[in-house]
């Protein structure tokens, strides 16, 4: 396959389908579709978000709507995760990747959003979302996960969909901080650093996905309170820059970035700045911003564009935020600033992110449903999305055997107090949580209850 140039122009064939009113409907009811329609859905958009109708996965709606309360956010539309191979196709319990798109067809949908997440050495730095496949296993990710996904893909009756992919979520950015000398970093990632599989992998994925008119890649970057710093802001977009020039892939391939994916960063911060001094100290130099650049996402998401357009990626990408659970919401959220007592008291008393320490990530207590999903919030932002379903966890508190590669990390143990990469603090986890992906109630009526904006 060859990459596809970024954005098409509308052909008059497409203009004239458009016009038509060829449509998702006609083709789930049957239609066989024509080369006209196919020409019409293979336009890229600017922005794949605007005048869209997302897919709702009715597995999740279903969970979330057997909660109390649940009903009021059912309707959201959510990514699909293919964390594993047996994903594509699916099982009793859950849909696989052609039912999904077929399920979207039904719904009338015309963009549906899909997690690629099975890297050989999955997340090397964190044991709960490890995957399947080993560090060497390369040829079985290329051969037994994306090609099937890119066969589905491809079939003529989904060129009606456009079809929205995050690429393998923590991956570049853990061999940017967490493979060399830095503290907290493992072995596991040095091992991926040294033999190029997530480089490969990733690109395989850009260029075989990128190639089929209809997808859309958003290259995973991480979230500010990981890649914020200058040190790992501008390695790591060189570090996506190789990814996206390897294995046939083009900046071309890269439709934008996405940010927070399953995290819970603060979108905003509203009572504080990165430039504001207290005292005469300024914020960086707060224990909570600790130097960073950035002390949100939205802000850490412009930066990122700007830097990734001016070292080569197309001035035209954007930027995906995930909110799915950065709302921090409920009676604790701050009405205003802290108090100028110290920069450390400013910074504490009016941030709404409440986790214990930025890079604490596993099922984190207090946490609350962020903003809606949205397309085209703000500058260079995309789309606001829930990558993360609200109410799958994280990974488990404690070890549970299974059968989907996935260990247990100490970071989901609400006990565990920390390590280097979270400043050896408390890790600010719910207890009793299952497997990573698999439903978590209590978390799920947390992030209800804590909603920000609120639930009504």
């Amino acid at each position: 396959m060859t990459s596809r140039p970024r954005r098409r122009a509308l052909t008059a064939a497409a203009a004239l389908a458009l016009a038509l009113g060829i449509t998702a409907t006609s083709q789930a009811s049957g239609a066989v579709p024509t080369e006209d329609t196919a020409t019409a859905a293979a336009v890229q958009a600017d922005n794949p978000y605007e005048g869209a109708k997302p897919y709702v996965n009715p597995d999740w709606s279903a969970r979330a709507a057997a909660e109390p309360g649940g009903s009021a956010i059912a309707d959201q539309p959510t990514f699909v995760w293919m964390d594993r191979i047996a994903a594509i196709e699916g099982s009793a319990s859950a849909r696989g990747l052609r039912a999904h798109l077929d399920t979207a067809l039904e719904q009338g949908a015309d963009l549906v959003q899909i997690v690629i997440y099975d890297l050989p050495g999955r997340d090397c730095a964190a044991l709960a979302s490890n995957g399947e496949l080993g560090p060497t296993e390369i040829d079985r990710y290329e051969n037994e996960y994306i090609d099937p996904i890119a066969e589905i893909y491809q079939d003529p009756k989904y060129a009606s969909l456009k079809i929205v992919n995050i690429v393998e979520p923590d991956s570049l950015p853990n061999i940017v901080t967490n493979a060399d000398q830095q503290p907290g970093a493992t072995e596991a990632c040095r091992v991926m650093k040294a033999n190029g599989n997530y480089e490969k992998g990733v690109g395989y994925a850009l260029h075989t996905l990128g190639a089929i008119p209809n997808v859309y890649n958003y290259l995973d970057a991480g979230h500010h309170g990981w890649l914020g710093w200058d040190s790992n802001l501008g390695p790591s977009v060189d570090e996506f820059k190789k990814a996206a020039t390897t294995s046939g892939a083009t900046v071309a391939d890269v439709d934008g970035f996405a940010v927070n994916t399953a995290n819970y960063s603060a979108l905003t911060e509203p009572h504080f700045k990165v430039t504001d001094t207290v005292n005469g100290t300024t914020v960086r130099q707060s224990k909570w911003v600790d130097w960073n650049q950035y002390v949100d996402e939205e802000s850490y998401g412009q930066a990122l564009r700007a830097l990734a357009v001016s070292r080569g990626f197309a001035a035209d990408i954007g930027i995906l935020i995930d909110t799915g659970r950065n709302g921090w919401g409920g009676a604790d959220r701050p009405a205003g600033p802290g108090p100028t007592t110290s920069v450390d008291d400013y910074v504490n008393g009016g941030r709404i992110d409440r986790r214990i320490h930025p890079g604490n990530w596993c099922n984190q207590s207090g946490a609350g449903l962020g903003e809606r999903p949205a397309a085209a919030p703000a500058a260079g932002i995309d789309a606001y999305v829930w990558a993360k379903p609200p109410g799958e966890s994280d990974g488990s508190s404690k070890p549970i055997d299974n059968d989907e590669g996935k260990g247990f990390d100490e970071m989901c143990d609400p006990a565990y107090q920390g390590n280097p990469r979270n400043g050896n603090n408390p890790s600010g986890a719910l207890g009793d949580s299952p497997l990573a992906g698999h439903w978590f109630s209590a978390q799920f009526q947390q992030l209800l209850q804590n909603a920000y904006p609120p639930v009504s």
